[in-house]
């Protein structure tokens, strides 16, 4: 099982706002998800910072990163612990 959770940082709180936007049982669906979530927030024309991460279900370890200062796409080598940018 595979989530999808939004994190937004907003000043007046010391940690960032995490929603779960849903689960699913494929990494596809979730990660489509995120990338839909990214969108209708960069189309509000929100100031604040926030990310997207796709993980197993209530795992610390992300398997998608995006965030809404940049257009690319991570996953993460779980054996390095590297980020690595998806082209």
């Amino acid at each position: 099982m595979f989530e999808t959770v939004e994190f937004v940082e907003d000043d007046s709180r010391a940690e960032p706002r995490a929603t779960v936007l849903g689960e699913f049982e494929s990494e596809e669906d979730a990660v489509a998800l995120a990338r839909d979530g990214k969108a209708q927030f960069m189309q509000r024309g929100s100031g604040l910072y926030a990310w997207w991460v796709v993980r197993r279900k209530g795992a610390s370890v992300a398997e998608f990163i995006s965030d809404s200062k940049s257009d690319k796409e991570f996953v993460l080598d779980l054996n390095s612990g590297e980020l690595i940018e998806i082209h």
